[in-house]
């Protein structure tokens, strides 16, 4: 797998409203775009850090991943995004590594990106995408 840098890390809050303050007032950073992806049941915000973004990730739906996450472990880190040229081949190298899919082709993700979800449970507990 080819990764050129770490794509963004993925933040679950339960209000990006509430959470933008300490983003924008305290570590000066600016949103430069708020979308909802209503087929993954959730709002993001996104900041640039140099080449990096922190996507503040907001459930949409009791339901969604990110309402789960929120009520099983609280608000905080819930991914890390690493950039590929290629998420399906990157998916086809790892799996041929023994590595869990939760994805096993790619799909659309916030801001146009083709993204995959790699298991935590083959991942040392950290969930992972691939994002293009």
């Amino acid at each position: 797998m080819n990764i050129s840098h770490i794509e963004h890390i993925g933040i679950a809050v339960k209000s990006i409203e509430n959470s933008l303050p300490y983003y924008e007032n305290v570590l000066g950073l600016k949103c430069y775009n708020i979308e909802e992806v209503t087929d993954q049941k959730v709002k993001t915000a996104f900041f640039k850090v140099g080449q990096t973004k922190i996507e503040l990730l907001e459930p949409t739906s009791e339901d969604s991943t990110i309402a789960k996450f929120i009520e099983k472990k609280g608000e905080g880190v819930h991914h890390i995004a690493f950039a590929v040229p290629d998420v399906a081949e990157s998916l086809a190298d790892v799996a041929s590594k023994g590595v869990q899919l939760i994805d096993k082709a790619p799909r659309g993700g916030a801001e146009g990106l083709h993204i995959a979800f790699l298991h935590p449970k083959s991942t040392g507990s950290v969930l992972t995408e691939l994002c293009q």
